[in-house]
């Protein structure tokens, strides 16, 4: 037998981290994944442990990191802790420090910002994913999870294929609901990842808003062309969308018209669709 490939790691390490600066604080709450490959095959074939760095260090060392840290986004954070472990680990042929963010924003109150209380008000998620080898560059994928959007105008879906089993009548006037899922990778990595971060998904929620759909896969499309032409640190983008339909109830039973206002939500099943686009070469 041989071991083809292996790593190894702590997951779901829970860190909060507040910054306290006078008359503001700055809160995050993160879930940080850290995975380590390397040439480990006599601990999983003769139980030999010499090259094993323990997980429960790894969880200390976030902790340990993020006291020291001046990161100010997750990316930097990921880097700082990458770069760590690679140098007091040469056995570590990569590392890869994984983070997932909870979105918390100032509570507003009178108008404005309060700058200790604050307010989680989606399930939306920040993400991120650095990756070094030994001697290697950085690679920085970001994203966002479960930023759920609806859309009440400016969508159709028309001229699909119709067959025996086709009963979906056609729409040029149909809601849009979905809960975006969306990876990049960055070409350059000297950019305010936090300042990038915030353009994309504007430009995303752009695109969405104005965008004159003909289907999600068309949208999805913009979408992507969007952050592509308007981020030129972005290399490539993938994002996932599945439909949430809302459809229309039938009240004719009732004596009642329906002028498009009444629908029932859909969770599943739904539709789904992906797609992973880049820049012309």
């Amino acid at each position: 037998m041989k071991l083809l490939e292996d790593r190894y790691g702590k997951s779901r390490v829970r860190l909060v981290r507040v910054r306290r600066r006078e008359g503001w604080h700055d809160f995050h709450e993160w879930s940080v994944e850290v995975l380590l490959r390397g040439d480990f095959a006599s601990c999983f074939e003769a139980g030999d442990n010499s090259s094993i760095l323990p997980t429960d260090t790894m969880k200390n060392t976030v902790y340990s990191i993020a006291r020291k840290s001046q990161a100010v986004c997750m990316e930097d954070f990921a880097k700082e802790l990458t770069e760590f472990l690679l140098r007091r680990n040469p056995q570590v042929s990569e590392a890869e420090v994984s983070v997932r963010e909870k979105v918390w924003e100032h509570l507003i109150t009178n108008g404005k910002p309060h700058a200790t209380t604050f307010v989680q008000s989606s399930k939306e998620r920040q993400t991120t994913a650095v990756v070094r080898k030994q001697g290697g560059e950085l690679v920085v994928h970001s994203g966002l999870e479960d930023l759920v959007i609806m859309k009440t105008a400016d969508s159709a879906f028309e001229g699909y294929i119709k067959d025996s089993l086709t009963t979906l009548a056609e729409s040029n006037d149909r809601l849009f609901g979905t809960a975006v899922w969306s990876r990049w990778t960055y070409g350059k990595l000297d950019g305010d990842f936090a300042a990038l971060r915030t353009k994309i998904r504007e430009e995303l929620l752009n695109v969405f808003a104005h965008h004159k759909s003909r289907s999600v896969q068309h949208t999805l499309y913009a979408m992507a062309e969007g952050v592509l032409q308007e981020v030129p640190e972005v290399e490539q983008l993938e994002l996932r969308m599945p439909n949430l339909h809302c459809l229309p109830v039938d009240l004719s039973h009732f004596g009642q018209d329906n002028p498009n206002e009444i629908f029932v939500p859909i969770d599943e099943p739904h539709g789904y669709i992906e797609a992973r686009i880049c820049r012309k070469t």
